[in-house]
C-alpha cells in the first residue's frame, strides 16, 4: 500500500521475481495475442477457440498489452456478481490505471477509484435529506403546541399494580409538568443545569422529564437497577443540582451533592404553583438530556444532547411512521436508554397515547402479549432479540413494528411483516439523538438493510483517509447533520476523537460522528450494516464496551490478568459474555459467585459475564498480543470455575423435571435445585423461555415476577 507504483513494477521484473516466489505468484495471461513464431519443422500451430460461457474462478482478470494500449477481459461467477457490480469494478480499475499514469510516484493508498459522477452520488445525491423543521423550538414547546390542539386526548396510559388503568390527558400532563417546573426553578434548575431522575416506568417519571425541560434544565435518567456506585458516579460526573426520586429508592444511592425531591411524598409542595406554561427558559442549542453509555476506559461516558436534535427527531418520526391522534404506542425501554426518547417523542408530538408497559409485562411472554392485545397497542419499538422472544399471537391492532439496536435477522421480518403490518429497521447511536437511518422492510429473505439517512442527516462511508468508498465496498460509517450530540461530558479528548470536522460540509463548524460501525452501500443507496472496527458489542440490544468489564474485573484481588469476549457458541446461538481470568500468584479461584457479586457492585446486570473461565496462561499471537480467537469455549459442566454445578440434587420428580428445564435453557449438563438461574448465565429473555417451558409441561401460570424473586428450582 505504501510502495510507489514505479517501485512495484521494478520489484516484479523477471530477474528479481524469484525472491518473492515463497510469498506470492504473478501470472500474466495473454488473451487473443499473436501466435509466437516457432521454427519447428513438421509442426503446425493453430489457435484453439475457448468458450467463454463458464468461469473457472469466481473472478478472473486477463490483461493484454497491444499497440493501442492495454486491453482486458473479466470473467466472473454470476452467482456472486451481477453485471452492475462488474461494471463498477471495471470503471474503478480504469480510474485506478488513469491515476497511476497521471502520477506513477503516488502511494497505492492514494490512487483514485471514484470518478466525479459517482463521488457526487455518494456525497451529495444520497445525502439530499434537507427538510424544514422547528429549528427554533425546544422539545417541550412542541409538546405545548400539541396540547393546544388536543388538550383532552389521552397522552399517557398506565396499568396500576391492582390492575386499574390510569390516564393523563395532554392538558393534565402539561399542567403537572408546569407546576413541577416552577418548583424546580426555585431550586435553581435552569439552562445548562442538570436534574437527575431516579424512577421506574411511571407517569410521574414523564412529568419529571417535561418539568425539568420546562424549567430550562437537562434531565439525567437513572435506572434504579443500576449499582449504587455507578449511580453515584453519574450524579457526580454530571454535577446534578437536584434529584427527583421515589422514596422506595432512597437506599440505592451513596452520598451525593444533589438536593433530593420526592414527588410521591411531597408533591403537594408544588401543587399550589401555577399550571400555566412558563416563559422560555432555554434555547434550542441548550442541553436537553445526558445519557450515559458504556465506556472503554472503565467508566461510563455521558452523551450530551441538545433540544435542536430532538426537534428534528420529532419531525423525522412523524414523516416516517405516520403516527396520528388516536395511535397507541408502547413505551417499553428503560428511561436510561435513548430508545425511551424515541418512543416518547414520536408519540407526544403526534397527539397519540403513550402506553407504559406495567410491572410484570415488561418482558416478552404471555403477560406482555396480553397487555398489547388488551391495550390495543398499534405501534411497538423493540430490539430484534426482544422481538424474537415475543410470542406470535393474534394482535389485530398492531400495525407498525419498529426494531433496532442490533442486526435484524431476515426471518424476523418475515415473521412480523405479515397481515399488512409495516416493519421498519432503524439504526442510530445515542450520539445522533437516537436514530440516523431507517428502512421499510418486507419479508423477502434478504438481510434487511438499515436504509437511508433520516431528515437533515448525512451518512458517509469512508476509508481510513476519510475518503468515500465505492458501492459494495466496506467503510466506516460517519454521521453528520443537525442531530449530532454536543459530545461527551467532561471528556474533551474523546469528543475530539469521535466528533471530527466534516470535510464535506459547507457550514462553518460542521462535524461528523465516527460511529466505529462498518457498512457498505447496496445498489440504489440502501446501506447494509457489517460490523465494528473496535471491541464495542451489542448484546440483547445493550451497547457494551468490553474494556469496561475488563477494568472492573481486573480490580479484584485474585485477578492478575483477564479478558472478556462475547461468544455465540451457546445452545440456540444466544450471545453471552464470557470472562477469562489468570489468577494472581498464589491466589486460588474463588467461587464465580464472588466475582459476580464484585462486578454487580460496579456494573449493570446486562454487563455481568455469564461464565468465568480460569486459565493458566492467556493465548498469545506470534507478536505477543492476546489472541482472543484462541480463547477456549466454556465447557458444559465447568462453566463456573471453582464452584460445583450440582449444589444439591433433585429430591422429587417435579424438581427433577424443573432442573432439566433449567439445564436445557442455560445450556448446561446439570443444575442443582439451589442453583440461581441468573448466576449461571441466565438473563431476562432466557427467563421468559423458561417460564414458557414450565407452562407447557405443568399447565400452570408462573408469573415472571415470582421467578425473578425466587430463581431456583
Amino acid at each position: 500500500q505504501d510502495m510507489p507504483f514505479e517501485k512495484l513494477v521494478e520489484e516484479l521484473q523477471p530477474e528479481r521475481a524469484l525472491k518473492h516466489a515463497p510469498l506470492f505468484q504473478v501470472m500474466f495471461v495473454l488473451q487473443n495475442a499473436p501466435m509466437p513464431a516457432l521454427e519447428l519443422p513438421g509442426l503446425t500451430l493453430d489457435p484453439l477457440p475457448v468458450a467463454g460461457d463458464s468461469a473457472k474462478f469466481d473472478l478472473t482478470l486477463s490483461m493484454e498489452e497491444t499497440s493501442d494500449g492495454l486491453k482486458g477481459l473479466l470473467e466472473y461467477n454470476r452467482d456472486l456478481f451481477d453485471e452492475a457490480a462488474i461494471g463498477r469494478l471495471i470503471s474503478h480499475f480504469r480510474n485506478l490505471l488513469e491515476s497511476v499514469a497521471a502520477d506513477p510516484a503516488q502511494r497505492l493508498s492514494e490512487l483514485r477509484l471514484l470518478d466525479e459522477d459517482e463521488r457526487r452520488q455518494l456525497l451529495v445525491e444520497w445525502n439530499d435529506t434537507g427538510v424544514e423543521y422547528e429549528h427554533d423550538s425546544c422539545l417541550h414547546e412542541l409538546f405545548e403546541r400539541q396540547v393546544e390542539q388536543t388538550p383532552e386526548a389521552v397522552a399517557v396510559s398506565f396499568v396500576e399494580e391492582d390492575g386499574r388503568v390510569s390516564v393523563l390527558t395532554y392538558r393534565e400532563l402539561n399542567e403537572r409538568a408546569n407546576q413541577l417546573a416552577r418548583h424546580l426553578s426555585k431550586r435553581g434548575v435552569g439552562a445548562e443545569t442538570v436534574a437527575g431522575i431516579l424512577a421506574a416506568r411511571t407517569p410521574e417519571t414523564l412529568v419529571g422529564v417535561l418539568g425539568v425541560l420546562k424549567a430550562g434544565g437537562a434531565y439525567l435518567p437513572l435506572d434504579p437497577s443500576y449499582p449504587s456506585e455507578r449511580l453515584g458516579y453519574m450524579l457526580a460526573d454530571a454535577r446534578a443540582r437536584v434529584l427527583l426520586m421515589q422514596q422506595r429508592h432512597t437506599d440505592k444511592l451513596p452520598a451525593h451533592g444533589a438536593e433530593v425531591i420526592y414527588p410521591d411524598a411531597c408533591g403537594e409542595a408544588w401543587r399550589g404553583e401555577s399550571a400555566e406554561n412558563l416563559p422560555r427558559r432555554a434555547a434550542p442549542e441548550n442541553l436537553a438530556y445526558i445519557i450515559y453509555t458504556s465506556g472503554s476506559t472503565g467508566t461510563p461516558k455521558g452523551v450530551m444532547v441538545s433540544h435542536r436534535g430532538l426537534s428534528n427527531l420529532s419531525r423525522a418520526e412523524a414523516s416516517a411512521f405516520d403516527l396520528k391522534a388516536g395511535s397507541r404506542v408502547l413505551q417499553f425501554a428503560s428511561w436510561s436508554f435513548d430508545a425511551s426518547v424515541f418512543e416518547t417523542v414520536m408519540t407526544l408530538m403526534a397527539g397519540a397515547t403513550l402506553c407504559l408497559a406495567p410491572t410484570g409485562a415488561e418482558l416478552p411472554g404471555d403477560a406482555f402479549t396480553r397487555f398489547l392485545r388488551e391495550q390495543s397497542i398499534d405501534t411497538i419499538a423493540l430490539t430484534p432479540t426482544t422481538l424474537a422472544a415475543v410470542p406470535h399471537a393474534e394482535l389485530p391492532a398492531l400495525q407498525t413494528v419498529i426494531t433496532g439496536g442490533e442486526p435484524c435477522p431476515p426471518e424476523l421480518v418475515t415473521r412480523w411483516a405479515d397481515d399488512g403490518r409495516r416493519f421498519f429497521n432503524v439504526y442510530g447511536p445515542t450520539e445522533t439523538t437516537t436514530w440516523a437511518t431507517f428502512a421499510r422492510c418486507v419479508g423477502d429473505g434478504r438481510t434487511p438493510s438499515i436504509g437511508r439517512p433520516v431528515a437533515n442527516t448525512q451518512i458517509y462511508l469512508l476509508d481510513k483517509r476519510l475518503q468515500p468508498v465505492p458501492v459494495g465496498v466496506v467503510g466506516e460509517l460517519h454521521i453528520g447533520g443537525v442531530a449530532l450530540a454536543r459530545g461527551y461530558l467532561n471528556r474533551p479528548e474523546l469528543t475530539a476523537e469521535r466528533f471530527i470536522p466534516n470535510p464535506f460540509g459547507d457550514e462553518p463548524g460542521a462535524r461528523l460522528y465516527r460511529t466505529g460501525d462498518t457498512a457498505r452501500y447496496r445498489e440504489g443507496g440502501e446501506i447494509e450494516f457489517v460490523g465494528r472496527v473496535d471491541r464495542q458489542v451489542k448484546v440483547r440490544g445493550f451497547r457494551i464496551e468490553l474494556g469496561e468489564i475488563e477494568a472492573a474485573l481486573a480490580a479484584h484481588a485474585s485477578v492478575r490478568e483477564c479478558a472478556v469476549v462475547v461468544r455465540e457458541d451457546a445452545p440456540g446461538g444466544d450471545r453471552r459474555i464470557v470472562a477469562y481470568v489468570r489468577l494472581d500468584n498464589g491466589a486460588s479461584a474463588p467461587p464465580s459467585g464472588e466475582w459476580r457479586g464484585f462486578l454487580k457492585a460496579k456494573l449493570p446486570d446486562y454487563m455481568i459475564p455469564s461464565a468465568f473461565v480460569v486459565l493458566d496462561s492467556m493465548p498469545l499471537t506470534a507478536g505477543g498480543k492476546l489472541d482472543r480467537r484462541a480463547l477456549p469455549a466454556p465447557q458444559q459442566g465447568t462453566i463456573d470455575s471453582g464452584e460445583g454445578l450440582l449444589s444439591s440434587p433433585a429430591r422429587t420428580p417435579t424438581e427433577e423435571v424443573l432442573a432439566g428445564i433449567w439445564a436445557e435453557v442455560l445450556g448446561l449438563e446439570r443444575v442443582g435445585v439451589a442453583d440461581n438461574f441468573f448466576d449461571f448465565g441466565g438473563h431476562s429473555l432466557l427467563a421468559t423461555q423458561l417460564v414458557s417451558r414450565v407452562r407447557e409441561l405443568f399447565r400452570v401460570e408462573l408469573p415472571l415476577r415470582d421467578f425473578f424473586n425466587a430463581p431456583t428450582v
